[in-house]
């Protein structure tokens, strides 16, 4: 099992080299235009454009009342890029048309690859436009799943420090690590993306959220080699709809409980999934031995299909995916108030309703629950300090 790693944001870089290219820029419907390619921006797949976008990025940045930046079609190499504000614009969009494919020399990269940071109304849309991390070249490198202190490779795309931050219709492919990154963010919309790395590609989380407050995820399809949606430490308000996974290891709350002064995850609504070959449905997992305490409270996961899902329904507070793990002591992380409603499909192993509590979980809340074993025999259901509740139509039998 591989473990969901802390991000860290990168050192803050200079954006742009001085430039003597005056401003070009089209004006229509009161929005401002700047096409990158105005800025030496090539497109041509050869050429690095890392400093063209940066530059062009500047430009727009700068400038007042509505404007986007259109990256226009072509596919645009480029190493780590930084997108920062704050910005002038009272509205800023971000308008990618091509694909931006990332240099494959992990020397050049710190903790991301492609990073907007401290930008208020901003918006992130694409027409047909691709962010290509290949990640193949850079995945034979990555030792987490083995290692408990490992280097991170970058994630894709960071967005950090934001406010009313809106992406959508943008497709993200072989991350070299997680997809899409949130944190410390406050109001953001992800709608119709598109995330894709194959099943055996290492810890390429689809979206990860990470110490952020109102996100809203929907409409959108996710197939990688890790979770397709991981919610981590210190997230309030997160509300999740519409959302095909698989494959991967399914929708996670966690990992949490690792190191100090971890915030609480609070407000989780997940609703209208469907899970597809996954290892996981909805997990919410914390590690053993926590050096501080926190809370995982007020979550509930409802209609949901399970299509030959491994564990569709599990609390893990014993979570370690290395082979040598303390089990000393008990998870410092208090589950509270989890409802799981409306709940059904198959189970490819016979359990297929697993509630693992350190500390007895709390208000943990089973209701109209059907998910039939594919193999020979009946699927069950295990426990371990869970104190439910079962209301409505239940299947596989409660515990006892």
């Amino acid at each position: 099992m591989v473990v969901v790693v802390a991000l860290y944001v990168a050192s803050l870089v200079a954006v742009a080299e001085n430039m003597t290219l005056m401003p070009t820029s089209s004006y229509h419907g009161g929005m401002t235009t700047y096409n990158a390619k105005n800025y030496g921006a090539k497109g041509n797949g050869a050429n690095d454009d890392t400093k063209a976008l940066m530059a062009a990025w500047k430009v727009a940045c700068g400038a007042s009342g509505m404007v986007t930046l259109m990256i226009p079609p072509g596919t645009y190499y480029i190493g780590p890029t930084q997108f920062h504000g704050p910005c002038k614009a009272s509205a800023l969009t971000f308008l990618l048309q091509g694909t931006l494919k990332a240099a494959t020399d992990l020397k050049r990269f710190g903790n991301d690859w492609i990073e907007f940071g401290w930008v208020k109304d901003l918006t992130v849309v694409g027409q047909n436009g691709i962010i290509d991390g290949q990640g193949a070249a850079s995945w034979p490198f990555n030792k987490c799943p083995i290692q408990k202190d490992c280097k991170v490779l970058p994630t894709s795309v960071l967005f950090v420090n934001n406010e009313n931050t809106v992406v959508r219709d943008i497709m993200s492919v072989n991350s070299k690590f997680f997809h899409i990154a949130l944190l410390q963010s406050n109001n953001t919309k992800m709608t119709n993306l598109r995330i894709s790395a194959p099943e055996d590609s290492p810890n390429t989380d689809g979206i990860h959220i990470e110490r952020s407050t109102g996100v809203v995820i929907a409409d959108t399809h996710i197939g990688t080699g890790d979770d397709c949606i991981s919610i981590g430490q210190g997230s309030d308000n997160i509300d999740i709809a519409r959302v095909h996974c698989g494959p991967g290891h399914g929708m996670s709350v966690g990992s949490l409980g690792r190191y100090v002064g971890e915030g609480d995850v609070t407000r989780v609504h997940v609703r209208d999934m469907t899970f597809e070959g996954t290892m996981n449905g909805v997990r919410i997992k914390t590690w053993e031995n926590s050096p501080t305490r926190s809370l995982a409270a007020h979550m509930v996961f409802e209609n949901m299909v399970m299509k030959d899902v491994q564990n569709p329904i599990i609390i893990d507070q014993r979570y370690c995916p290395y082979d040598s793990c303390e089990h000393k002591y008990v998870s410092g992380v208090t589950i509270k108030d989890i409802t799981f409603k409306n709940i059904k499909g198959t189970s490819s192993l016979p359990v297929a309703v697993r509630l693992r509590c350190g500390v007895p979980c709390q208000g943990v809340v089973l209701q109209d629950v059907d998910l039939r074993y594919k193999g020979e025999g009946a699927a069950s259901s295990k426990c371990e300090n869970a104190e439910a509740k079962y209301v409505g139509f239940q299947y596989p039998e409660p515990c006892a």
